[in-house]
């Protein structure tokens, strides 16, 4: 027998299973592994340098009111310019754009360390954001052309998830660590080491896609990059201006008019940027509506929980970072097993309950009181929340990108990170909102508690979309992906 031959006793009787794997897997499982670790990188960088903000502060001289820039800009930038990186990437080939936007990351992630002023950092952490933006949209389709067969690319998409979702989590524990036994400085230059690695294996390791020549849409681009970024910096300033400023309103205005202006673009031009057929299907339209929600909600972990671990239990950086450690580890135990869970139950399922369990992880911490500590105030709803948002990531990953064409899964891909994206600057908008409008001088709790049943209501909408759009009957221009989506777990399940 050979070493890729499995064996089962049963009864007496052995059973043997040709699993002989294919040729290239070695190589394709580190195409994979590449890939993901450029994602993770992506996807830390948006919290890394959360628990290191004081520090910065008094290192570059911020101010209380500039701050948030150091968060804001990467996400202004990665947000906006999403879905020109996915056409980008399906134009000029995907692993072509994720090169260069590696290293435009990997740079800017340098310079970023180097800053001397605060407008030197807020710069770097932009171009970084710009970076993310070119090569985030291609990982995705990257990944599946890299996997060897169907099983290996449902492991991949599960892995994804788990990356996506923890990954933000998972940079808390990294930036409270560099931190304390290094500088805040640390929480940047990390991604270069990271970063040149990755640029030296991708060639050998990840194949290039397809490309797909033709006009490139310039209406488009500028009309999406340009909503985008409006609807992002407008949503950024909320919490500082108040949703019915001037700033505000204006940004809401201009956002809109952009995009009612790409809607036009996109149903004439004969190569869209996005294509208008993406979102007539229900459940893709369902998805997205859903991962976005979820984001959103999680907001209030990465900056209400982070307050009160840091405020009220007087953890330091690194000691909150481990305070995260329960959710980090339940997302990606959980990505082990979503494959098999979805070939048992199919996707429904997994979505409701994940968005219920995200839900209740919410109302457990509007509970919080003066005299709670971690263990009997934090820990449980922090490791319900992890294996709630690792039980959905996944499912609502496959329907986002099943039944799209290759061609285009760059920009499927750009689509589903872009909710994701604005989804948490929504979030993150709507629930600093309610906590200030509800806060009280001195006291922590008051608007904290507003703040969280405020994310739970947005879990609770997430499984809502969810149920829809698998429940509603398809139309029949739509593709039909159940059975596809439950044969590929069927086979994932089998090995």
């Amino acid at each position: 027998m050979t070493a890729t031959q499995l064996s089962s006793h049963q009864d007496g009787h052995r059973d043997t299973l040709p699993v002989d794997l294919p040729d290239n897997a070695g190589r394709a499982a580190m195409g994979i592994a590449i890939v993901l670790t450029a994602q993770l990188m992506f996807i830390l960088d948006a919290t890394v340098v959360n628990v290191a903000l004081p520090k910065i502060d008094a290192d570059l001289g911020f101010g209380p009111a500039s701050l948030s820039w150091v968060l804001s800009g990467f996400t202004l930038a990665f947000g906006g310019l999403l879905l020109l990186g996915g056409r980008l990437g399906d134009v000029y080939g995907r692993r072509r754009l994720f090169l260069g936007g590696v290293a435009v990351f990997t740079l800017a992630s340098l310079l970023g360390g180097l800053a001397q002023t605060p407008e030197w950092l807020v710069a770097a952490r932009a171009a970084q954001g710009v970076g993310a933006a070119m090569a985030a949209p291609g990982v995705l389709a990257l990944l599946t052309t890299s996997a060897p067969d169907e099983p290996a690319r449902l492991r991949a998409l599960a892995l994804f998830g788990a990356v996506s979702s923890g990954g933000m989590s998972l940079g808390l524990l990294l930036g409270g660590f560099l931190t304390d036994i290094g500088s805040w400085r640390w929480t940047l230059f990390i991604n270069v080491p990271i970063g040149l690695a990755i640029l030296a294996l991708t060639r050998r390791f990840v194949d290039e896609t397809a490309r797909r020549p033709g006009r490139f849409d310039i209406v488009g681009a500028l009309s999406a990059t340009g909503g985008a970024v409006a609807l992002v910096w407008t949503l950024i300033g909320v919490p500082e201006h108040g949703w019915t400023s001037a700033r505000t309103v204006l940004g809401f205005v201009a956002g809109a008019g952009l995009l009612a202006l790409l809607a036009l673009t996109e149903r004439r031009v004969a190569h869209p940027l996005l294509r208008p057929a993406l979102l007539r299907s229900r459940r893709r339209v369902g998805g997205l509506i859903t991962i976005g929600l979820v984001v959103g909600g999680q907001l209030s972990m990465f900056f209400l929980a982070v307050q009160f671990i840091e405020g009220s239990l007087d953890f330091g950086p690194m000691e909150t970072g481990l305070a995260f450690l329960p959710l980090t580890l339940g997302i990606f135990a959980m990505s082990r097993i979503t494959p098999r869970i979805m070939a048992l139950v199919g996707p429904l399922p997994m979505i409701v309950t994940g968005a219920v369990g995200l839900s209740a992880s919410f109302v457990w911490l509007s509970t919080l009181t003066s005299g709670d500590d971690y263990l009997s105030g934090v820990f449980g709803p922090m490791l319900l929340n992890g294996v709630s948002a690792g039980l959905l990531f996944m499912p609502v990953t496959s329907i986002v990108l099943g039944g799209v064409e290759p061609e285009h899964a760059g920009a499927a891909s750009g689509l589903l990170q872009t909710f994701q994206q604005l989804g948490g600057a929504v979030g993150l908008a709507v629930i600093v909102s309610v906590y200030a409008t509800g806060s009280v001088p001195g006291d922590f709790l008051p608007g904290a508690r507003a703040a969280f049943l405020t994310s739970a209501t947005m879990a609770a909408l997430a499984g809502l979309a969810g149920l829809v759009a698998l429940t509603t009957r398809r139309r029949r221009t739509e593709p039909a992906l159940a059975a596809t989506e439950l044969d590929e777990v069927e086979v994932a399940a089998a090995a």
